[in-house]
């Protein structure tokens, strides 16, 4: 058995940007489906695994990591190449870069501008659809001169910012003043190892 396990939610665009990249390293994992809905995050049980009681969480071994960015950069530091996640100063500030969009404007505006209606979450749905179109307007910005977003290869940037802004009209936003954007979401879809959001053989969706 892998020692690779995941804690996922199916519906979260945070857990399936490590769903990308484990696929993507052809990495055997095992996946232990966590209710959010239910609030099984919050409950005792899974504190004690994950003490800040939230989804993705990974456990490689003895290591145990939450937080989707830091599981992107540890996968693609433990197991995979450069390409992924140089390491020269200005190329890796290039996808930091990135990362802090899709932590910020993609993760305030358009992934709580959907939480409202998956699960509805108390947020001004409005305002975050306004911080999401911002991001949007950055990325579309530098992909109408560029197929990826950190380099002239895909890296985890741009796994780190394709599930919300895919997932874009569950948010309420159009994703057609963003031509580039809709370009870039094929070309990652297109991408040897890509799994969906939900996967057919997926029991728990």
């Amino acid at each position: 058995m892998s020692s690779i396990t995941l804690y996922d939610f199916p519906l979260s665009g945070n857990c399936h940007k490590v769903r990308l990249l484990l696929s993507m390293l052809d990495l055997e994992h095992e996946r232990v489906p966590i209710d959010v809905i239910a609030g099984q995050p919050a409950s005792p049980e899974f504190k004690r695994v994950n003490p800040r009681g939230q989804v993705p969480f990974l456990v490689d071994g003895e290591v145990r990591i939450w937080d989707s960015m830091a599981i992107l950069i540890y996968l693609a530091r433990r197991y995979g190449t450069r390409r992924w996640l140089p390491d020269e100063p200005a190329a890796e500030a290039l996808v930091m870069q990135w990362l802090a969009v899709a932590g910020d404007e993609l993760l305030y505006g358009l992934a709580r501008a959907r939480a409202v209606w998956r699960l509805g979450a108390p947020f001004d749905r409005e305002r975050c659809q306004q911080e999401g179109r911002a991001g949007l307007a950055l990325l579309e910005q530098r992909l109408d001169r560029a197929d990826w977003l950190a380099a002239d290869h895909p890296t985890i940037a741009d796994l780190a910012c394709y599930p919300y802004v895919a997932l874009a009209d569950e948010a309420g936003v159009s994703l057609a003043p963003y031509p580039a954007v809709g370009r870039w979401i094929a070309r990652v879809e297109a991408l040897p190892g890509y799994v969906p959001l939900i996967e057919r053989n997926d029991d728990s969706d």
